[in-house]
């Protein structure tokens, strides 16, 4: 596994030979924003180890996330603090978990606790743990891009699984600036785009889609009535313009990174 990493960091050297111009003027645009570089490393921990246990369970209700194995963040990545014995896997995402022209991309204060089912753990999540080893190695946005890209391409992660899902719903997740703690939500992950199959952002529809080009899949989201501990949720009208701006901004990645042809998984 060490080797693999290693071969990931090495290949990052050739990472402008892999974007297209309109991706380097995206990470460009991002990076005027408020949050234009990565903050100093201390900024994205947490002190207490118990505490980041704790945020990172309250993602699913207890009856999940209390069997869960969990991994917490440290100044070399994310490490097991807890073995599970269901499968599942929680932890709490950084704001790298986003794509990299998220203008909060490098946002310190963003704590986003989930936990994936098996086969979301054993696929989807390791492409954000692989992003994490190349943050903290200190890779630019266009270096990420690229090792990502490159580690996909070798299937290492595996690809993605069939029923690869997430729990979202922790009263005290803070996703960024724009929503906050937003809305408990789960997270159905399908390889390539696939919103319009699922009939996702229509009028009427239930489902948001976020298509993530970078990590070849599209992302789901269908709310949920309450957080983890029970208590009800906000009303789905004080949330429903969440995404009203970024929808716009995948839509347009996804077009550059999805080409109409059927060879991508």
């Amino acid at each position: 596994m060490r080797n693999h990493d290693f071969k990931i960091i090495a290949f990052v050297f050739l990472v402008h030979l892999c974007l297209s111009g309109g991706t380097r003027q995206a990470l460009a645009q991002a990076e005027k924003g408020a949050y234009p570089a990565m903050a100093p490393v201390d900024q994205y921990l947490i002190a207490d180890q118990n505490s980041e246990i704790a945020l990172a369970r309250s993602a699913a209700p207890p009856a999940i996330s209390d069997a869960a194995e969990v991994m917490v963040l440290g100044k070399q990545g994310f490490t097991t603090a807890v073995k599970g014995t269901n499968g599942f896997l929680c932890l709490v995402e950084r704001s790298w978990g986003a794509a990299t022209d998220d203008a909060e991309f490098w946002n310190p204060k963003v704590r986003s606790p989930i936990c994936f089912n098996p086969p979301a753990a054993r696929t989807y999540a390791q492409i954000f743990l692989l992003k994490t080893k190349l943050v903290l190695a200190g890779k630019s946005k266009t270096e990420i891009v690229a090792a990502t890209a490159w580690a996909l391409d070798k299937q290492e992660p595996p690809p993605l699984e069939p029923g690869a899902m997430c729990y979202m719903m922790s009263k005290q997740q803070y996703l960024n600036d724009r929503g906050m703690s937003w809305h408990p939500h789960l997270m159905f992950i399908v390889s390539g785009d696939a919103a319009k199959s699922w009939g996702a952002n229509e009028p009427g529809s239930p489902i948001i889609a976020l298509n993530d080009p970078e990590e070849r899949a599209t992302v789901f989201l269908v709310w949920v009535a309450n957080w983890s501990d029970g208590s009800p949720a906000p009303e789905r009208s004080t949330t429903a313009g969440f995404f009203s701006d970024t929808l716009p901004i995948l839509s347009q990645r996804s077009a550059e990174f999805f080409p109409p042809t059927n060879s991508r998984r």
